[in-house]
């Protein structure tokens, strides 16, 4: 109830400062727009299904994405751990990639897709397939000997000892790669889909900039936010949890 209270409070004085700041026209209202202007902008948005259409077709771009990165990610993180040959080659190799921004990907992937779905799908393939990658190279890493020795004790080998000892051991360090993994799955999105009409939320952006509507871009950075907040609250958040209370890391 505290937690609320707290949310409610800081959200409502967050707003009355842009209230004030759009009364006292600090900047011109086509430079800074008002809370009503930004809520009917949304309002409208909602009501002519051009939001709901962009969302729908943003979450499945998402999805596909981020679902092949993480697929990708986990075997190439599994081979690069179990494998020292990979280890000190592709290795090194991805954590000097991770420090390129996924924005640097827009070129190579115009330039071999040209303006199509594909170049989008890979541009938030390679924005987060790097974190899935090392999250499992990390967490395979870490995972102590002893654990391994006592599944194959136990009888488990091969397939059945990764999935019933080291996958699940391994999981802490998974699940915190794959939640930075879909953060930059979700940022390479929006900017893939601001190079060409796409219907996306990428797409709306780039069309209140043309239109110089900052109603609806401070709309649509709005909805960007909501949905990220979203996906961590409902879904990593609840595993992370989850997670802690198995392993007793959960707090008191």
């Amino acid at each position: 109830m505290k937690r609320t209270l707290r949310y409610i409070l800081f959200y409502s004085a967050l707003i009355g400062v842009w209230a004030l700041l759009a009364k006292l026209h600090v900047w011109p209202p086509y430079i800074f727009p008002t809370p009503w202007g930004v809520a009917e902008t949304l309002w409208a948005g909602f009501a002519d299904h051009s939001f709901w259409i962009a969302i729908g077709v943003s979450m499945k771009r998402m999805l596909i994405g981020y679902g092949i990165s993480v697929v990708l990610g986990l075997i190439l993180g599994l081979g690069v751990a179990s494998n020292k040959f990979l280890e000190d080659t592709v290795g090194g190799l991805l954590v000097s990639l991770q420090s390129l921004p996924s924005i640097c990907w827009l070129p190579i992937a115009v330039l071999w897709f040209g303006l199509t779905e594909k170049a989008i799908l890979f541009v938030v393939i390679m924005g987060s397939l790097l974190s899935v990658t090392i999250s499992m190279e990390t967490g395979r890493k870490q995972l102590p000997k002893i654990y391994s020795m006592a599944g194959r004790n136990l009888g488990a080998r091969g397939l059945r000892l990764f999935l019933h000892v080291t996958l699940p051991a391994s999981l802490p360090y998974i699940v915190t790669g794959l939640k930075q993994g879909w953060a930059f799955a979700w940022r390479s999105l929006i900017s893939g889909e601001m190079i060409f009409v796409s219907l996306g939320l990428g797409q709306l952006l780039m069309m209140g900039r043309d239109l110089n509507d900052m109603s609806q871009v401070v709309a649509v950075m709005i909805l960007i936010i909501a949905l990220g907040y979203l996906v961590d609250g409902l879904i990593f958040k609840t595993i992370e949890s989850r997670l802690q209370q198995r392993w007793g890391l959960a707090t008191a």
